[in-house]
């Protein structure tokens, strides 16, 4: 919060805390000093002994003291300009620079201290006001004598010292001044109040100040003008009309609990009374002596500038003559007076609008409002409707019944609202969190400040007093937040409604929001009730003086009145829309409805209609056409302008037509097609690709429902969404249209995610599968749409810069229509674009605009910055707030918002566009577009186009390399310690460093490192990407993150030790972090290697001590990895690298081991694996190796089971990662693309390491082999584990892996029951049955039964854990041939149930946190019998043609069960639904619970269904479930189908 520029008198708790912050004091005490509400006049008293209360160390205090020193007066002169401290770099821009309707500031303005006092006015003469108050120490004006015979003249009379006087004294006193001051108005004619408790110049005060004092008794100073009769004993009669009764005026004083009081007498002399008279009085005075009181003898009075005299005896006659003329005067004045009272009418139309809108002549939905309000009566309620249309930011609301019957009750007729407290903002999150969860940007925020009446949570309404103890603090909190963190200044006006009683709270939040503000700038009143702006008025002129709450008041409008003439100038008036229905009609869809789909910015039929062009200016038109021109994103009142013939339409490229086409193709009722359809448009940036989708949107608004989907909510909020307004007034469900949903730039898991749910819904409802329900139109970014188109070519489109010849013609006359009608540099995007972006003109085009250019100016540094973020970074930018510090223009234009009047606001709004305009270069103003955020209001800037960007960096590399201005944002202090809107800023610079590319996403490729980083080591130096790194984590608080890309550069770049040290302090800050372990493995791995590497190359014999240092790398990296498997978050991962890591290692150790001179031979082979598989140690190795036996010794079963567990994985889940698992991995192409080939591959290596014998055993018999030499020979041909055995199956040519599995059945035993174990076992079967698949006919298969019986003996196994590989066999083998039933017992049911309850557990255990998208279903049910009847995978993808992502389609889509091959080899299984969950009955007594995939959700209700089962590691699952149809109810339908065709 800036304090600089404030008198550190006037500091609230978060300036103080601020200035805390700068002078550098700890955290914990700058939090404990706010929370005592420490001021800044409270700060300029503090002390020592309070300091120590709150646990300040003796250093903090002396420091605190010291520099609060400073701030005194009597010792600084001035409080340091904010600027100051800067880099010399940063200069402040002379106020010179700017025209000024009024005075510039001085710099006592800037600087002033607390020995400034604030200007008071006077009370309303002659009114008796209840609520007026003064300001202690405020200042009146000086004493005055008479102008005019109207304005009242002032007398002050301070009573310091009268006050204290005994009653009858003081009766006197008071009696005395308020008669000789009465006399002298009456002889003069002349209006005048005398002030008591206003001090005269004195050491101790300023003349005027007002002070007060303290009355116990009033009716003393009542009473004493009875003292009237005896001073004018023959005109008393015309005293009592003049003089007016006394009144009372409180002193307000927040630092005094004693009630202060200034004491008032006015004077009025009507000329019907005084006409042709000469008053004289006798004045009282108390006689000490006699104890009584006496008047003086009677005198003549007159007023002589701010004296009262008496009037001389030789001056009695011409002041007696000059009466005649005095009452004339007197009579002329109260004539004008009346009338200029009749004729004086405020033009409060005209105020309230400029107030409103900042002073442009209409309101748009450019400001965002904040209301406070208080009781509306149910007749203001009718008169509200120009805040329904009004772009209202949240509302503080006192009223305990607005729920229930005011104003919130009212306005949520017409708008959704989200119900607050206070409480709700006191947030210790990050501002981004808080925005997201209590949804700020999506509705309107009702702050309940005094609790709600008819809510049972706790917040009930409390009195003043409650309120100022409990929730003021809160209050502070939630305007702090919103003016200091979520909305930036300039873009939201404060509206204040006095409707009712004011309060004290409500007066507080004033307070509050002057003081976050700086200021009565945007704060608007509007008061129906003269009386309730009175108390208004006198209770916030604390704050803010009279003169100006004048100012920012629209006073006496009816309410009615307001609502009017504020609709008027509304450019929207926000109504009911329209959306397309079945019946070719549309039907009405109430705005709130509409805000309730919050997550879906629906496009009505009627979008903008309710835009008023009459109020809309032709600028503000042209405005709009120009920022979409500029390379702004294109909005739907462009297009409604356009339909309108207000402005040139808006040309379609090719794209619009095909993806046109697509629409029609699947519109037609003919056609083949799903519930969820999907049609892709990749984009290359700048080439109007989001443009193409917003028209598509428009064009088919009135034929489908249409909406843009916001990613921030969750694929299940949108997909209630969509769902709500795919039915919205619809009666026949079967006949709704379709919905149009438009994705931008979201990732694959979020559109996987939204189709599931949008499949699910679809199937609960029972809709037909064939009926077209929901159309998801992404479009995402590319730099390479037509490599994307590939994956899905009938339903993608690419649009690329490159122009066809029918679009070069429409461009080319468009760019010349353009250029008549806007400035050069306002439609280059749109040139650009005419012109493809053709590189050479790229590069002339740049070249030409920076051939003079500056570059030691801070222009052209920002204009470096921006280039840097918006050449790597997608939708980076740099908000203007930032720029404008950056160029040091923050002290200048606050000085200009400190100076701006309510009528000047806009003014000065020019004058801050125009200041951050002209303190840009000539480059920079073609360069920069600015663009305005629709959800927050921030300005920002970003360079035209990304192309342009990178050749700004390309053509000025020669002065300043991309390193060196990296370097030069991180170091730049002003950028980073700018506080609001920082955290976009941090993350886009953060982005620079880590973001890494990903073919995935539309790259051209797959990057090792972010894209500036890969820049850096390729084109400049590998060290300077490194101290890039370095820079950057300490900029970033030692950011893990950071760490740990550095060391994958340094590991990259081999250099080991220093990578292992920056691997070791990531994982210091993130010691459970997954893949920062894992990074560190990949860093002894890579060691390893090298360290290997040049062991080999040396030919020479290596002995055992030539190489501990290799292994103790190598084990290293294996424990390294192993902790990255252990760790609590990999069971959130799809496929844990590091696994892949430890396999890899120990494969090359084993291999290094088996190459030491005394292992290289036949027998040093054997005694090798003696060494590693028995406690033998060989004499060699005893000692070199000591430290390593027991680790070496591990390997086998490490390896293997790190084999086993990638087995797992892969078997588990389909093997695709989500963002942040891509963002961060390290894995090598072959273990991410196809992971299972590789996992056969490293087995075999595995195996082989440890059977190099095989040749000569394998004529032998199997039984002769030993165990281990089997296991391995086994593992080499692939029949190790489940996932290798069944990747077998996908070798197209059946026959070859026919033959593979038939060779791994013939090594295992004769005697199975005997001689294998568990695993073998279960790895057998699995062959046997892999093999059915393979080659149904082959010799080697046994029969089911006799698989059935080898698997019993897994059935006798009692109380231990089997492998999941056991439960999925026993569940595809004793799985129910025939009817429930018709089973000869309930054993192999029970085996069924059972199987299914354990995998079931694991499941839970093993995959809490995966998704049901991510199943892998490894069989199917098919109609045979025996082990034909088990279908795997493979064998229904045979079916399924088209690419990669057609294929994928169709298993999302369902369309895969219409197949009729599918349909003829799988079998139809009979189940039920009960209470949500779907059942299949295995006997009479026992029933699984199957688990519903993609489109198979479960119908709401209770019924029988059928459905294809599937056999997967987490039970068995449903594919296509169906509501089972009785035949007589189906050929009813028939029926009625053909009848309504």
């Amino acid at each position: 919060m800036d304090y600089s520029s404030i008198p550190c008198s006037d500091w609230n708790e978060g300036h103080v805390s601020s200035w805390l912050k700068a002078i550098g004091i700890k955290p914990e005490h700058i939090q404990k000093l706010e929370g005592e509400e420490v001021t800044g006049p409270v700060l300029l008293n503090i002390n020592e002994s309070y300091l120590k209360k709150f646990g300040l160390g003796g250093g903090q205090i002396q420091l605190l003291l010291s520099k609060r020193d400073e701030l005194l007066p009597n010792k600084s002169k001035t409080i340091k300009k904010k600027g100051e401290n800067k880099e010399a770099k940063h200069e402040v821009v002379s106020s010179s620079d700017v025209t000024s309707p009024e005075q510039p500031f001085s710099t006592s303005d800037i600087t002033e201290t607390s020995v400034s006092l604030p200007q008071s006015r006077y009370r309303k003469f002659n009114d008796s006001d209840e609520h007026f108050s003064y300001i202690k120490h405020a200042i009146l004006e000086p004493e005055t004598g008479i102008d005019n015979l109207i304005t009242p003249c002032h007398e002050y009379k301070s009573l310091e010292n009268a006050c204290k006087l005994e009653p009858r004294k003081l009766k006197i006193k008071f009696a005395s001044e308020v008669i000789r001051f009465a006399c002298a108005c009456m002889n003069m004619r002349a209006n005048g109040t005398i002030h008591f408790g206003v001090m005269d110049k004195t050491k101790t005060y300023k003349h005027g100040e007002i002070i007060g004092f303290a009355i116990e008794d009033r009716e003393i100073f009542q009473d004493a003008l009875d003292y009237i009769e005896n001073c004018f004993p023959t005109q008393h009669s015309d005293a009592r009309k003049c003089i007016k009764p006394t009144k009372f005026i409180p002193v307000i004083d927040k630092d005094s609990q004693t009630q202060n009081w200034i004491v008032e007498v006015d004077v009025v002399p009507m000329v019907n009374i005084v006409r042709d008279k000469l008053y004289g009085a006798r004045i009282p005075k108390f006689n000490e002596k006699t104890n009584k009181v006496e008047y003086e003898q009677k005198a003549y009075y007159q007023r002589v500038g701010p004296n009262t005299p008496r009037i001389a005896e030789d001056e009695l006659v011409g002041f007696i003559q000059a009466l005649k003329d005095l009452d004339q005067k007197r009579e002329r004045e109260e004539n004008d007076q009346n009338q200029t009272q009749t004729h004086f009418k405020e033009d409060l139309e005209r105020k309230l609008l400029v107030l409103l809108t900042r002073g442009k002549k209409y309101m748009d939905n450019t400001l965002r409002y904040i209301l406070v309000s208080n009781r509306f009566d149910q007749e203001n309620l009718q008169n509200i409707k120009f805040l329904t249309q009004m772009n209202i930011f949240c509302v503080f609301d006192y009223d305990p019944d607005s729920k229930s019957s005011g104003l919130c009750h009212n306005y949520q007729e017409h708008h959704a609202v989200n119900l607050h407290f206070l409480r709700d903002y006191d947030h210790r999150e990050n501002t981004v969190d808080l925005i997201k969860k209590l949804q700020l940007f999506d509705r309107t925020s009702w702050i309940f400040c005094n609790g709600r009446s008819d809510y049972m949570g706790g917040e009930s309404p409390c009195d003043e007093k409650t309120w100022i103890k409990n929730k003021k603090k809160l209050l502070k909190r939630a305007v702090s937040v919103i003016c200091n963190e979520i909305l930036p200044k300039g873009s939201f006006v404060v509206l204040f409604i006095l409707t009712s009683d004011v309060e004290q709270p409500l007066v507080d939040t004033f307070n509050e929001f002057y003081a976050e503000m700086s200021g009565h700038e945007d704060i608007v009143i509007i008061s129906e009730s003269r009386e309730n702006y009175k108390k208004w008025s006198s209770l916030a002129q604390v704050s803010c003086l009279l003169d100006v709450l004048e100012q920012i008041s629209v006073v006496g409008m009816p309410m009615s009145h307001v609502d009017a003439t504020i609709q008027v100038h509304q450019i929207t008036s926000h109504q009911d829309g329209c959306l397309p229905v079945s019946n070719n009609g549309v039907c009405f869809i109430k705005s709130a409805d509409v805000e309730r789909m919050n997550s879906l910015e629906v496009v009505c039929v009627d979008q903008c209609d309710e835009t008023n062009v009459n109020v809309m200016e032709q600028e503000q038109i042209q405005k709009t056409e120009q920022y979409f021109y500029q390379g702004g994103k294109i909005d739907w009142v462009n297009l409604w302008l356009a339909d309108n013939n207000q402005c040139e339409e808006v040309i379609k490229r090719d794209a619009f037509a095909e993806i046109n086409k697509m629409l029609e193709d699947l519109e037609r009722t003919d056609s083949l097609k799903r519930s969820i359809e999907n049609i892709n448009i990749y984009h290359e940036p700048g080439s109007g690709g989001s443009t193409v989708a917003r028209q598509i949107l428009w064009n088919w608004r009135k034929k489908m429902r249409c909406a843009v989907v916001k990613q921030s909510y969750q694929a299940t909020t949108v997909c209630e969404h969509a769902v709500q307004l795919w039915n919205y007034e619809e009666v026949d469900k079967n006949a709704c249209l379709p919905v149009l949903l438009l994705l931008e730039d979201c990732n694959a898991d979020f559109q996987d995610d939204l189709r599931r749910e949008l499949s699910n819904a679809v199937t609960t409802m029972k809709i037909s599968s064939t009926k077209l329900c929901f159309i998801i139109l992404c479009c995402k970014r590319s730099l390479d749409p037509e490599r994307m188109c590939k994956a899905l070519p009938l339903r993608t489109v690419g649009v690329t810069h490159k122009l066809s010849p029918a679009e070069k013609k429409l461009f080319s006359k468009k760019a010349e229509s353009l250029k008549l009608k806007f400035e050069p540099e306002f439609i280059l995007t749109f040139v650009l674009m005419s012109k493809e972006f053709e590189q050479s003109y790229v590069t002339s085009f740049v070249e030409n605009l920076l051939k003079e250019i500056d570059q030691s100016s801070l222009q052209t540094q920002l204009i470096k910055f921006v280039a840097l973020l918006n050449s790597h970074i997608e939708d980076s930018y740099l908000s203007v707030s930032h720029c404008e510090a950056f160029l040091g223009l923050g002290i200048h234009l606050d000085k200009f918002d400190k100076m701006a009047k309510p009528s000047t606001s806009t003014w000065v709004d020019e004058v801050r566009h125009q200041t951050f305009e002209n303190s840009l270069s000539e480059q920079a103003r073609y360069f920069f577009i600015q663009l305005k955020s629709s959800e927050t209001q921030i300005d920002s800037v970003r360079i035209i186009h990304h192309l342009i960007a990178k050749e700004i960096l390309k053509q000025l590399s020669s002065y300043q390399s991309q390193s060196e201005i990296a370097m030069s944002l991180l170091e730049d202090k002003v950028l980073f310690d700018h506080r609001f809107g920082s955290n976009e800023f941090r993350k886009f610079v953060r982005d620079l460093f880590i973001k890494r590319t990903k073919k995935s996403k539309g790259d051209p490729n797959d990057s090792w490192f972010s894209p500036l980083i890969e820049h850096v080591r390729e084109t400049e130096d590998v060290e300077k990407a490194i101290d890039l790194l370095k820079v950057a984590y300490t900029y970033f608080n030692d950011d893990a993150f950071v760490a740990q890309q550095l060391a994958r550069l340094l590991n990259e770049n081999k250099d080991f030790q220093e990578a292992e040290i920056w691997a070791k302090s990531a994982k210091s800050h993130l010691p459970q972090h997954i893949y920062i372990l894992d990074t560190l493995g990949q860093v002894y791995k890579k060691w390893f290697y090298s360290k290997l590497d040049a062991t080999c190359k040396k030919n020479a014999d290596i002995q055992p001590e030539d190489i501990t240092d290799i292994i103790d790398t190598a084990l290293k990296g294996m424990t390294a990895f192993r902790d990255s498997e252990k760790c609590p978050q990999s069971q959130m991962v799809c496929l844990n690298n590091s696994y892949f890591g430890e396999v890899d290692i120990g494969c090359r150790l084993l291999e290094l081991l088996s190459n030491v001179e005394i292992f290289s031979t036949k027998e040093g082979n054997r005694e090798l694996m003696d060494y590693l598989l028995t406690d033998y140690i060989p004499e060699e190795v005893k000692k070199p190796w000591q430290k390593f036996h027991g680790l070496l010794k591990g390997m086998k079963n490490s390896i293997r089971i790190a084999l086993e567990c990638i087995s797992d994985d892969l078997a588990r889940f389909q093997n695709f990662s989500s963002e942040e698992e891509e963002e961060l991995d390290e894995g090598e192409p072959e273990t991410v693309n196809n992971p299972r080939k590789w996992l056969l591959r490293k087995s075999a290596v595995y195996a082989k390491l440890f059977f190099h014998d095989i040749q000569k055993d394998e004529a032998s018999d199997a039984n002769t082999v030993s165990p281990f030499m089997r296991q391995m020979k086994i593992f080499q041909l692939g029949g190790g584990n489940f996932t290798t055995i069944l990747y077998l199956l996908s070798d197209k040519n059946k026959q070859r892996a026919g033959d593979k599995l038939e060779k791994i059945i013939n090594l295992f035993p004769a005697d199975l029951k005997k001689d294998l174990d568990q695993t073998e076992l279960i790895n057998f079967i699995f062959c046997q049955i892999a093999l059915s698949c393979a080659s149904p006919g082959s010799g080697k298969l046994l029969s089911i039964e006799d698989l059935q019986n080898l698997s019993r003996r897994f059935c006798s196994v009692k109380r231990t854990v089997l492998p999941d590989t056991a439960y999925l066999l026993l569940s595809l083998l004793f799985w129910p041939e025939g009817s429930v039933g018709k089973e000869p017992s309930h054993t192999r049911s029970d085996v069924v149930t059972n199987a299914m309850k354990a995998l079931h557990r694991c499941s839970e255990i093993k995959s809490a946190s995966s998704r049901k998208g991510r199943i892998f279903t490894h069989f199917f049910l098919g109609k045979a019998r025996g082990l034909n009847k088990i279908v795997h995978k493979t064998t229904i993808e045979e079916f399924c043609k088209g690419t990669l992502g057609e294929r994928r389609l169709k298993w999302q889509g369902g369309e895969v069960w219409t197949n009729p091959y599918v349909v003829q080899v799988l079998k139809r299984v009979a189940g039920y639904t009960e209470n949500g969950n779907l059942f299949v009955r295995v006997s009479d007594q026992s029933n699984i619970r199957v688990i519903p995939l993609f489109s198979a959700s479960l119908p709401n209700s209770n019924e029988n269904v059928t459905f294809y089962l599937g056999f997967s590691f987490h039970g068995v699952v449903a594919f296509d479930i169906k509501v089972t149809v009785k035949p007589c109810l189906k050929l009813q339908l028939r029926v009625s189908q053909k009848m309504s065709l």
